[in-house]
């Protein structure tokens, strides 16, 4: 790997030398390769994939500074970004990265609140983004109900159309989306900044313990699809739950809506990853469904 470029871009942000010591290879990416980039006294977070994925990393590196400009929480900061003849890449901030504990866990919580409660004017993105490695469509809404029956879940199921996935799926997703309305009985959805892939692999905490969130999927949306996520796969402890509801307390009927949101993540998986998630995408649509 020729790092020339990367190095120059580093040098040519930061208006400093930087004489690279050694580039580590960093293992938990599933779909990009990640490195430590050192120097003698600072280092660099680097992430690779092929020229055609630029797009991707511009739409993160817009996520983590949107994120970093509310102060909420700690995000990675973004260095550069560009392409070589080989690679796309980012550049961040290098963050030493520990396991959350009892503290990080509650302030991850307080902190999360804080992001939700700064308002925002709409439902959408300012462009299209990715989920995973999946283009995640955007827009402009007012209407919550319809941009997640349209962008969300609608284009997933397009997108599994596509691969094959048609039956009982799609009979039974086309049924959900045009019968989204009994889930907000009552319940407005405010736009807030959303991290919008916040599972357990997506967080830590610093040195200091202070949490830290990364790899976004930023866009502007109902709050409880980021706390419906972190239920999704677990590693959230009670602690972080109860310092967020005790900051910005949930609405009634968050325990129906959060399988609705959820479904999202398991049609993502299913696109990417194949038949294994079939079944369970089917039992969540049959659980919505008998819900209504």
């Amino acid at each position: 790997m020729n790092w020339q470029t990367i190095v120059q871009q580093i040098e040519s942000a930061t208006r400093q030398p930087f004489r690279l010591a050694k580039a580590q290879p960093l293992s938990g990416g599933d779909i990009n390769a990640a490195y430590r980039l050192q120097a003698e006294n600072v280092s660099f977070f680097v992430k690779l994939n092929t020229p055609d994925r630029l797009t991707m990393f511009e739409a993160e590196a817009a996520g983590l500074q949107a994120l970093i400009q509310t102060q909420a929480i700690r995000v990675p900061k973004f260095i550069a970004c560009g392409q070589t003849p080989d690679h796309a890449f980012l550049v961040l901030e290098y963050i030493d990265l520990h396991r959350l504990n009892s503290r990080s866990e509650q302030l991850l919580g307080q902190q999360l609140a804080q992001l939700h409660l700064q308002k925002q004017a709409y439902f959408g993105w300012h462009s299209d983004n990715t989920i995973g490695s999946t283009v995640q469509v955007n827009g402009h809404y007012h209407d919550w109900i319809k941009f997640w029956q349209q962008q969300r879940l609608g284009h997933q199921l397009t997108l599994a159309a596509a691969k094959g996935y048609s039956g009982r799926l799609q009979t039974l997703g086309d049924k959900l989306c045009s019968n989204l309305n009994p889930f907000f009985s009552g319940y407005q959805p405010q736009p807030a900044l959303l991290h919008g892939d916040l599972w357990g692999g997506n967080v830590a905490a610093d040195e200091q313990g202070n949490p830290v969130i990364y790899d976004p999927a930023c866009y502007f949306g109902d709050r409880e699809t980021d706390l419906a996520m972190t239920e999704l796969f677990g590693g959230f402890s009670p602690a972080f739950y109860q310092a967020y509801q005790d900051a910005y307390p949930l609405a009634p009927g968050y325990a129906r809506r959060k399988t609705l949101y959820n479904l999202y993540h398991i049609l993502n998986h299913l696109n990417l990853f194949g038949q294994s998630y079939l079944h369970q995408a089917e039992n969540m649509l049959d659980k919505l469904l008998a819900d209504i």
